[in-house]
């Protein structure tokens, strides 16, 4: 395990593989550590240099006291990246991940040589929907919400034939610090990055479940048509995080997109 000071809070991170290789950065959902992208790694690793980190208020990063700024999120992948010393990654992110990916590739150009977006938007969702989100939380924490998040996280197939995998991932989704979950609702509440990824200069791959229930294709299509430079994958029997319930897909349209634009 690693462990680094960045914008005055310890943020955990990986980084695995020669620096001789090119460079992904992975970052993380809301409710969810690093460990989601455990079998696309086992499939790039011997190809790339693979960096995951927990973002504020998740996994075993600290989580300062909510509410969060999609800024402070940015903010932190790269000054992490710069810590690392990293520039010119692939970065890859899903749900909120992307839109700190997104953030980051509008912010620092440098660090991002293209980007894969997975399950996300320039804006998700609604104020009422995270304020109602913030609300639950606060008065049942997240195991009273969890049942209905992991039917958009995962297909429904992969729901029904992996039962232990399931009770896992609701663990790793009820066990987030409350400050990390209602911290990063607030941001993504507050976050509208329409105009920042409109005038994005990089190729971005947008990927999504056809089940995923939370940014369904029609949203990251949006999205794909935003970025002047994007394109859209779907991806069947996958839910919002194709990186658990098809990650072997995934890491081939990565490892595909990562030739197409000459990082490989």
């Amino acid at each position: 395990m690693s462990f680094a000071a960045i914008n005055g809070i310890v943020l955990h991170y990986e980084d695995a593989g020669s620096t001789a290789l090119p460079t992904i950065a992975f970052s993380n959902s809301l409710g969810t550590d690093f460990r989601i992208w455990d079998g696309v790694v086992r499939i790039l690793k011997p190809e790339f240099r693979l960096i995951r980190y927990d973002k504020r208020g998740h996994g075993l990063s600290e989580a300062p006291a909510a509410p969060y700024a999609m800024a402070d999120h940015i903010a932190d992948l790269g000054a992490l990246l710069d810590h690392i010393g990293v520039e010119d990654s692939l970065l890859v992110g899903i749900s909120v991940g992307g839109m700190i990916a997104q953030g980051v590739a509008a912010e620092r150009p440098e660090l991002a040589h293209a980007l894969v977006l997975c399950g996300t938007a320039q804006r998700i969702g609604t104020a009422a929907l995270w304020d109602e989100r913030i609300a639950a939380v606060e008065s049942g924490g997240i195991a009273s919400i969890a049942d209905g998040i992991l039917e958009r996280w995962l297909a429904a197939a992969f729901r029904a034939g992996n039962q232990a995998e399931l009770a896992g991932y609701r663990n790793m989704l009820s066990r987030t610090p409350a400050n990390g979950y209602i911290g990063t609702c607030a941001a993504i509440r507050d976050t509208d990055l329409t105009e920042s990824t409109r005038h994005l200069g990089l190729p971005a791959l947008c990927v999504v479940g056809d089940e995923d229930g939370a940014t369904p294709p029609d949203v990251v299509g949006g999205l794909a048509e935003l970025v002047p430079e994007g394109r859209l994958e779907v991806i069947a029997g996958s839910g919002h995080l194709p990186c658990i319930d098809q990650a072997r897909v995934l890491a081939g349209l990565i490892r595909g997109f990562a030739k197409e634009v000459g990082l490989v």
